[in-house]
């Protein structure tokens, strides 16, 4: 594939160096009530959802029962119900995959996609910007604070800082109004996956799919391995336990401006080390970031590979 125009653009540099607003809106939000809500998704999720409390909040798999990742969520503990914040792609899948284990238990969904808008602002400046328009930020990772009709968590898509503003639909335009009148542009979703990317930050639905097991995706931060049991629990902890990976997921940097497709395979002498999940061109790198499965005895960083004899190494 030709390399996309090496040009910086101003959302680009923003989520680099300053702060820029994305609208995430159609990311999926499934609203869990109910008496039964936190031992229901304690046993459906891989994190340990029954020690959250109110305004604490973190990052979880749903596993099928062969221990494939069916979605992700970054779940947020309020004092009267959980709020499950998951890419576009998953919001129905997961609606149903919870609905179907509801049995005899007090609780119930609801689908908020709809009615409530997601705005993020994320980049190294994000905290002051969101501080300048009179928002109390949260400080730990997943929690959240409320800011008058609206609420925000401490959560990045791009890279280590960031902020999602959950606000009621009707309020979205007024928001990044504001942001603007304040100097913080807008972010377009091609800015913002090659930012991504270049933080090796991976995303449900294109680095992380059904294909692959918990621990190959290397966000340990999902898991939990001393709370109760779960579904998919058995798999994570046999793989754990006899650490039986063969791939996990890595960051390289390939010197070419050519964007190769998923799928390309990269190899170390004559053995194939590595299968490329994503891949963009970075300007500040001036060169390719991927993020790739590579084999276990080729994924320490530094190590030297090739594609098609072009230089690339594990960053």
């Amino acid at each position: 594939m030709d390399v996309v125009a090496s040009v910086m653009t101003p959302g680009y540099l923003a989520l680099r160096q300053h702060a820029a607003w994305l609208d995430l809106s159609g990311r999926g939000k499934i609203r869990v009530t109910g008496e039964d809500r936190a031992r229901l998704l304690h046993a459906m999720t891989t994190n340990n959802v029954q020690a959250l409390k109110p305004g604490e909040g973190c990052y979880a798999f749903f596993l099928n029962a062969q221990g494939r990742i069916l979605g992700d969520a970054n779940v947020l503990c309020f004092e009267d119900h959980f709020l499950l914040d998951t890419e576009p792609e998953t919001s129905r899948k997961l609606f149903e995959h919870l609905d179907r284990y509801i049995i005899a238990d007090d609780v119930t969904l609801e689908d908020e996609t709809g009615r409530v808008a997601t705005i993020a602002v994320e980049g190294p400046e994000a905290a002051d910007a969101l501080a300048k328009l009179g928002a109390t930020l949260p400080d730990a990772p997943y929690s959240t604070t409320a800011w008058d009709t609206a609420t925000i968590a401490r959560i990045s898509s791009t890279g280590p800082d960031g902020f999602f503003v959950f606000l009621p639909v009707g309020e979205r335009a007024g928001l990044t109004a504001r942001l603007t009148e304040a100097g913080i542009g807008a972010a377009t979703p091609e800015d913002a996956r090659v930012v991504r990317i270049e933080h090796a930050r991976p995303r449900y639905g294109e680095e992380i799919t059904e294909r692959y097991l918990v621990q190959e995706t290397g966000q340990l931060h999902a898991i939990s391995f001393s709370k109760g049991c779960y579904l998919g629990q058995e798999i994570v902890e046999r793989v754990r336990s006899r650490a039986q990976i063969h791939r996990v997921l890595r960051p390289l940097e390939i010197e070419t401006t050519q964007i190769p497709e998923a799928g390309t395979k990269l190899t170390s002498g004559t053995d194939v080390a590595s299968e490329i999940a994503s891949a963009v061109f970075s300007p500040v790198l001036g060169k390719v970031a991927a993020l790739a499965y590579v084999r276990v005895p080729f994924a320490e960083p530094g190590t030297e590979l090739t594609l098609n004899g072009v230089p690339a190494r594990v960053s």
